[in-house]
């Protein structure tokens, strides 16, 4: 983390997925510079353990503060924007960070259900974050709202599945919601991380072919940190970035400049080669 500076005393933020590795990143790093944090995601023991740490990082009269809550249950995400707003008595930001994964394949092979899974968590998830936390940032007199997408969601990742296209949705929607709102001082802008060293990442073995395709294809030759991912996100939130919305930003050592990662020796050997050109499974 970025030595705390300050700037963002007396502003409420929501971060969402806010328990583990980006999103604690985020919230973190405003705590840190003086904003008045509540972090929510699914699993409150996650949570806490979270907040314990972004307290330690807390500076400038920064806090945190948690609430449980499902961004794909509408009722959760309105109470999770209401006790955010309850430190200031106004709300100055989010950071919808919840998302994630899963189901990967060629499409031909996918689940459907695994499949709108996958886009609820990620596109319905951060619609709902940005229907309940425009009004009050249009109460404040505006405010910035970050999405978070992925280099997933503009540069071909095959067998990713629901996955790019929920990311792909988030960045349109920040594009969308950018010139809605425009006129109430609202700005909204998407971070594309790349190969962040999270607690995800740690699943996939360092020597296997497609951990070697990420490397080779990021000019910086490494993985990011969630803290890069963390500064990004304080920037766009302070009043630093107040001329800048409608855009989507890489955090990705150059990996975009490239191509995506190849999970085909991930998957192929549960699939076989001719599922993976198109046949289905036998």
């Amino acid at each position: 983390m970025s030595k705390p500076s300050g700037g963002l005393e007396g502003l409420a933020v929501l971060v969402t997925g806010g328990g583990t590795g980006i999103g604690r990143a985020c919230a973190a790093q405003l705590a840190a510079d003086g904003a008045a944090v509540t972090i929510c995601g699914r699993t409150a023991s996650k949570l806490e353990d979270s907040a314990k740490r972004i307290e330690g990082a807390a500076g400038h009269g920064g806090s945190v503060q948690v609430i449980v809550a499902d961004v794909t249950n509408e009722e959760e995400v309105r109470a999770a924007v209401g006790k955010a707003a309850e430190p200031t008595g106004r709300l100055d930001g989010c950071v919808a960070n919840a998302g994630g994964g899963g189901g990967m394949g060629p499409y031909h092979t996918l689940d459907t259900e695994e499949f709108l899974r996958v886009l609820h968590l990620n596109v319905l998830g951060t619609m709902l974050c940005v229907k309940h936390t425009v009004p009050l940032l249009v109460a404040a007199g505006g405010g910035s709202f970050v999405g978070m997408s992925s280099i997933a969601g503009h540069l071909p990742h095959p067998y990713f599945g629901a996955y790019c296209v929920g990311k792909a949705g988030i960045e349109e929607m920040m594009r969308n919601a950018a010139d809605e709102f425009g006129q109430s001082r609202v700005r909204f802008n998407a971070i594309r991380p790349g190969f962040i060293a999270t607690e995800i990442m740690e699943g996939g073995p360092r020597d296997s072919e497609t951990y070697a395709s990420y490397i080779q294809n990021t000019p910086m030759a490494d993985v990011g940190q969630p803290e890069d991912v963390g500064q990004l996100a304080r920037f766009l939130i302070g009043p630093e970035s107040r001329w800048i919305t409608g855009t989507c930003i890489n955090v990705d050592g150059g990996h975009h400049l490239r191509r995506g990662p190849n999970f085909g020796p991930f998957i192929e050997p549960a699939l076989g080669k001719e599922v993976m050109a198109g046949k289905l499974p036998g």
